[in-house]
Parts: structure tokens; sequence; C-alpha cells
């Protein structure tokens, strides 16, 4: 059974997770529900919460988006309808029948669409689906609040008749007025209302002469205010009339509640059933914040976390628009026993409380931000020591109190325990505490539990070492900055590069080196010789991540290829197909011109048509009855072929045209001389040059001589015409 301490969840800050969900939740009771969110005690229950949670970030993503599940809280009223003989007011029952309303319309769609929400629609199915909590509500309230005129016989002839003694009351106080007014007793405002009734403003001396009953007057007295005394009379039946009406409506409060009674587990249901919902919808907008996913859960015992980022510090860094850097952690049968060290704030706490936090999460129902393969299986406990738990309540040390958390640890370890724990042996003399921690970490380690420490002391570092099933890892620094990189490196121990870090920090030389002196010589070199291994692995892992990016890009490349490939061998293909075509029309061709010499010797028509049935049944017997739509993809795909053979030609003569152009041009022209045997670019007739004057030439043809430009002379040779 799944047993984690409220320490655990202290420790790895989860209280933060759930203030954080508990802010997107939309209801008051789904915000609390939200704040007391803890780990599954068992996997059935938690498995199912894991994949509403992950169904409804699904929601998110298609067009049938969960529908709205908010809700005016009924608690009140629940409170009420428990008590017998009680009655609620008529806006609870609005309340009542919209709660009511939202539940049927949630489980109608989830029905609907049970092969999107298996799992939210297996939580809804246990919610009975009924109309008549809202029929009931809807025949006494109407959509306002108020009670219908029709909620009662009763009810409407009171109504009514009020409706008509209003009317009275109306007509007799403006007869009343107009009266008065006549015979000048009113003062100039003529009504006013005093105790929600209207009453004549009278002047003084005149209120003896006005039948009435006096409500009041003016603070001057100067105005007395008297309500008629027909009015009176009807204002009393209309009093009457709401008393009765009043009445009624209790009466009808009083059955509708004793209507709705029977009905109030079910009414809880549906509370408890919306604001699980609503929780369920806070924990899938939570994960869409975090980009969280649901890994692997297995039965094996491995841990594998991979780009995992811590939730709290995720949201924090992207609202200070700052990187934060993923750690792949892995835990194994083989690996169970991490031993992280390093310089301080590089990392190491994170780390450590990344992977807790996670884990506490995934256990919770909740999604968590990890790459897609990663799995991990459940533990049963989560043991946490992290941080300075002085307690002044219990006038404990630190020390004090660490050691009685071992305690505690060595009690509850065993191979389905995770156990945490920041500084191992801190808080008394390094040689004597580092020993003890020694002792603890061989106990864990031989009771198979799984668990992440962090720590300075070198004996642990060398445990680590020579324990089989126990590894170092460290926290990468640049070698030349020694600034952290933040990025987890199992497989070595790192050096807290106590010395290096003191002097990057002004720390004098002098005093280093007399700090050195002060300590054990191997005790130095062993630090260093750490040191100058951490450094080596940060110029593999830079060399690594070349090499990857390198190989990524050969992948590429090499994918390219294989595409060019393809396509060239697809045309090849193309084309083969078009000369098979064409060698088959030539040969047709042949066939066909055959014939019709053979025809053209013997004019026999049946000879004719006899060889041309012959060549059809021939080609017909090769072919296969195409259906419509093969014929026209058949022929589109000879269209694309021969249009891209037509541009290939084209391209091909174009190039060779260009070529042969280029060999003209580049053809050197002789200088012609006296005498030289010569014709115009574009002509044909040869003659000799006779003269040449600057860049003319006198050229005598024989008959007739021209004088030209020497530019559109070209060279004839002796013997060519």
């Amino acid at each position: 059974m799944i047993s984690i301490t409220e320490k655990t969840l202290q420790d790895l800050q989860f209280p933060t997770v759930l203030e954080t969900i508990s802010t997107i939740c939309n209801t008051d009771i789904g915000k609390q529900k939200a704040l007391e969110i803890t780990p599954f005690k068992d996997k059935e229950s938690l498995m199912q919460a894991l994949m509403q949670t992950s169904e409804y970030v699904s929601s998110f993503q298609n067009n049938n988006a969960i529908p709205n599940h908010g809700f005016d809280a009924i608690t009140h009223e629940i409170r009420f309808l428990a008590i017998e003989d009680s009655f609620l007011e008529v806006g609870s029952f609005r309340k009542i029948a919209t709660i009511s309303s939202t539940v049927n319309f949630l489980l109608n769609f989830l029905r609907k669409f049970e092969d999107y929400y298996p799992n939210i629609n297996a939580r809804a199915s246990q919610v009975e689906l009924t109309k008549d909590i809202i029929t009931m509500v809807d025949e006494v309230v109407d959509k306002y609040g108020e009670i219908k005129d029709n909620a009662s016989p009763d009810l409407l002839n009171i109504r009514r008749n009020m409706n008509t003694v209003r009317g009275k009351v109306n007509q007799s106080f403006g007869t009343a007025l107009t009266h008065y007014n006549s015979l000048g007793y009113l003062d100039d405002i003529k009504e006013s209302f005093v105790q929600n009734r209207r009453v004549l403003a009278v002047l003084a001396m005149y209120r003896r002469k006005v039948k009435g009953s006096i409500l009041g007057s003016s603070k001057t007295g100067s105005i007395a205010y008297i309500e008629p005394e027909a009015t009176l009379n009807y204002s009393r039946e209309l009093s009457n009339l709401e008393y009765e009406e009043k009445e009624e409506i209790t009466r009808i409060l009083k059955q509708l509640s004793n209507y709705i009674r029977p009905f109030l587990p079910l009414l809880i249901k549906y509370q408890d059933f919306l604001s699980d919902i609503d929780v369920i919808a806070a924990k899938a907008k939570y994960a869409n914040k975090i980009n969280g996913i649901l890994p692997t859960i297995t039965e094996n015992r491995r841990l594998y976390f991979r780009d995992a980022f811590h939730p709290i510090l995720y949201l924090n860094n992207k609202q200070k628009n700052e990187i934060t850097h993923p750690q792949t952690i892995e835990l194994s049968q083989e690996s169970r026993i991490i031993v992280i060290s390093g310089p301080n704030a590089g990392g190491k706490t994170i780390s450590l409380k990344t992977v807790g936090l996670l884990q506490l999460m995934l256990q919770s129902g909740m999604l968590i931000p990890v790459h897609e393969r990663s799995e991990t299986f459940l533990f049963d406990r989560i043991l946490t020591d992290i941080g300075d738990n002085q307690s002044i309540e219990n006038h404990l040390s630190t020390y004090s109190y660490r050691l009685k958390n071992m305690n505690y640890f060595l009690k509850k370890c065993n191979k389905k325990t995770m156990f945490l724990i920041d500084e191992f042996g801190t808080g008394s003399d390094p040689e004597l505490g580092g020993a003890l921690a020694e002792i603890f970490l061989e106990e864990f380690y031989h009771r198979e539990a799984f668990g992440i420490i962090t720590t300075h002391y070198s004996n642990l570092k060398i445990l680590a070492n020579e324990l089989p099933f126990a590894t170092n890892a460290n926290m990468l620094f640049d070698e030349k900055t020694l600034e952290p990189l933040y990025k987890l490196v199992l497989g070595q121990a790192g050096s807290s590069f106590t010395f290096e870090v003191a002097l990057k920090n002004g720390i004098p030389f002098s005093l280093i080196n007399r700090a050195k002196k002060k300590i054990e010589v191997g005790k130095v070199r062993f630090d260093k010789t750490i040191a100058t291994l951490q450094k080596e692995r940060s110029k593999m892992e830079k060399t690594s991540q070349t090499l990857k990016e390198e190989e990524t890009k050969a992948r590429e490349e090499g994918k390219k290829m294989e595409t060019i490939n393809v396509k060239i061998k697809q045309k090849l293909e193309s084309y083969q197909e078009l000369y098979d075509s064409n060698q088959k029309t030539i040969y047709i061709g042949q066939k066909i011109e055959d014939i019709a010499e053979k025809y053209f010797n013997n004019k026999s028509k049946k000879d004719l048509i006899g060889d041309f049935l012959k060549i059809i049944e021939i080609e017909n017997s090769k072919r296969k009855k195409a259906t419509p739509k093969e014929t026209k993809a058949l022929i589109e795909q000879k269209k694309v072929v021969i249009e891209e053979v037509t541009v290939q030609v084209e391209e091909i003569r174009k190039e060779k045209k260009e070529k042969k152009l280029k060999v003209v041009i580049e053809k050197p022209k002789p200088i012609l001389k006296v005498g030289n045997r010569v014709r115009m670019s574009d002509g044909k007739a040869v003659g000799s040059i006779d003269k040449i004057e600057k860049n003319k030439a006198v050229v005598n043809y024989g008959v007739f001589t021209s004088k030209v430009s020497l530019e559109s002379l070209e060279f004839v040779e002796a013997g060519k015409k």
C-alpha cells in the first residue's frame, strides 16, 4: 500500500504545485479539492485519474471539446434539505435546477463521445441522469428566480385579485388627487410616498378638510401627508391579499422542498461530480502549461526520466523569459543509487528535487514534463531529507534531526522505497559524520532501495564507485570560467572545486596555498584528479555534441539523396515506358506499311482486311482491360512524361546550340591583307583585296570593285569558293 508522509510533500514543494492548480479551478469547491490532492493509495485509482487527465488534455486539440462544468455551489441548500420540515428560498431552487441541467448536459455529452473520453465517462456513469428535478422546479419557478403565477390555483386567484385591487387603489387615489387639487388644498408637489404607500401632500391649514389617515408631515410641518379614505380601504384589502400571497408562496416552497428532498443524495453526487471534473480540467490545463505527458507506468523496477523539467522552476523561468535546463536521470536494478557531487549552485539539489516532485505528481494523478519515452514504476514510499531542519520546538540541532530522520529511513527502507537526501552526512565532524553516512548508504544499498543523494564527502564518492549497483554523477561546469552548465552526467564523481571557486571569488592565492598545506596531500591530489577528469568530461561532452550535430546533418543529406534517387528511378521508369510505347507504335506502323504495299500490288481487299484483323487480334491479346479511372490516370501520366521529355529535349538542344555558338565565337579571326581572297559574311561572291584604308578595304570582284568594312569580310582559303 502506498504511503507518503506530509514531510515528503513539504520537502519537495508539492503544496506549491497544488496552489497553482487550485487557482486554475473555476469553482470554490474545486479549488478546495485541488489543495487536498494527495498521492493515491492504490494503482487502479491512480491509473484512472491519470487517464482522465490525459483524456481532458486531448479535448483541447479535438473538435469535441468537453462543455462547461462551472456551477454555483449548493452546499447551503444541501444542508437545509437535510433538516426535516425545512424549506428553501426561491433562488435556491433556481441554483438546484441549473446544476441539474449542467450535469445532465455533461452526462449526455460524455455518453455520446464515450470513445473519446472512456475514463471520464466511467466517472460520469456513477451519476444518475434525470430531468425530474428540473421539471419540478420549472413548474414553480421562472427563469428569473420568481414564483410563477400558475404555481397553484390559489396563488393565481390571489394575484388576480391583487391586480384588481391595485387598479382600484390607483383609481381612487387619482380621483381624490383631482378633487382636492381643484379645491386648492394640495401643495405644489401634490403627492408623495410614506411607508411605501402613496399619499397626498396636503397644506397643513387644510388637513382637517381632507378625509383620510395622516401618515406623517414635512420637517417644517407645512405639509401633512394623508392617504385618502377610499384609497385606505383598498390598501387594507391589498395588504390582506399580500399576506395571503406570502402564505401561499411559503406553502408552495415547503411542498417543492418536500418533492426535492428525496433527491438529496443525488444532488450531493451532482456537486461532487462537477467539482471532480473541475479538478480534472485544472490538472489538464496545468499539464498544458508545463508540457506534461503521461509516461509509461511499468511493473519493472526502473525509473527513467528523459529531458525532465522541474515544473515550478520551469514556470518561474518562463515568466522571466529565462532558460530551464532539463535533466535525464535513470535508476534501475543495476544502478539503484546515484551519488551526485560537485560545487554548490550547480543544480545538484534541483536535480534531486525534480525526480522526487515528478514522481509525487505522477502518483497523485498529474501529468509530468518529461520526454514521451520516459517510464517509471510506483513507489510505496518516498523518503526525503532536504534542507536545514532545525527543530526549535523539540530543541534538536540540524544533525540531531538528521540522525532521527535516518533512523526513520532505516525502519521504512525497502526495495519499493525511493530516498532523496541532500548534503548527506553534513552537520557533524566531516570525518565522523562521513563515516556514519557511509554506513547508512551501505545499509540502504543492501536493502535494494532506489535513491539519489548529493554530497561533498570523498568517502561517499569512493563508495559509490566501489558498489556494483551504485553510480557517481556530477553537474557539469565550464572548465575555464567554472560557470555551471546545469547538466547532470552519470558515471563520474564531481570535484567540489573548493580552491578554484575560492580563487575565482577573489581569495588571495597565498591564502589558498596555506589552506592546501593544512590538509592531507592525498586528499588534495584526489580532488585535483577528480577536477581534471571532470574538465576532460566537459571537453568530451562538447566534442560528442559536435559529432552528434555532424551525424544529424549527414543523415539529413543521406535522406535528401535517397529522395533524389527515388525520383530519378521513377523518371527513368516513365521514360522507359514512353520508349516502349513509341517502339510499339513504330512496329505497328511498319506492319501497316507492309500491308499497304501488299494491297498496292495485288489489290485484294480480302487479304487487306484479314491482315488488319490479324494485327488487331494480336495486339488485343496483349491488352488488359482498364477501368475508366485507370485509363484517365494513364493518359495523364503519359502527358506528364511527354512534357518532361519535351522540356529536357529542349534544354539539350539549347545547350548544344549554345556550345556551337560558343565554338564559333571563340574561333580566331585572321588578319586581312592586300591580295587576300575574301567574301562578305552574308554573301557568296569571292573577290580579292586591292587596297586597305583604315577600317575599309577595296575588294575587286573582276567585273566591279566595292569598298566595304573589314569587319564584314571573311577570309577564303585558296581553292575554296
